[in-house]
């Protein structure tokens, strides 16, 4: 991946798959969340292993599912797609609590891929929070 911003890499790399799943029914979209959770939790517990690192950076998997939490049920258009990208960036970044919780308590899988989710959902909140806003 990339090495100086492995985080912002793997977001811009789940814009191509929100594309496809973008317009799939809210029950569909949340089956494909869930499932990909899941398969990131062994995915990202294999690669402790393999990478011998705590949460190593060349697994992106877990920004790929924040950024999709981010953008369940966002409006349609690149401008919503630019604002979630951002918004779940910087609660990514900024990890604030229970974000930053997650990222230093929980080990293994579930302590990768949780942190991300939960950025997800804060970005999520605040993305239809500005949709109902100026839509």
């Amino acid at each position: 991946m990339a090495p100086k911003a492995p985080g912002t890499a793997g977001t811009l790399a789940a814009i191509p798959i929100y594309l496809l799943i973008a317009n799939c029914p809210a029950w569909l979209y949340l089956i494909l969340l869930v499932i990909g959770l899941f398969v990131g939790v062994w995915w990202s517990q294999s690669a402790i292993h393999f990478f011998q690192k705590k949460d190593p950076p060349e697994v992106v998997w877990d920004e790929i599912i924040g950024f999709l939490v981010t953008m369940f049920m966002a409006p349609s258009g690149w401008l919503w797609i630019v604002v979630g990208f951002l918004l779940f960036r910087l609660f990514d970044i900024w990890k604030p609590w229970p974000v930053r919780w997650a990222d230093r308590c929980l080990t293994g899988g579930w302590g990768i891929m949780l942190d991300d989710v939960i950025a997800g959902i804060y970005a999520a909140i605040i993305l239809q929070l500005l949709a109902i806003s100026f839509t």
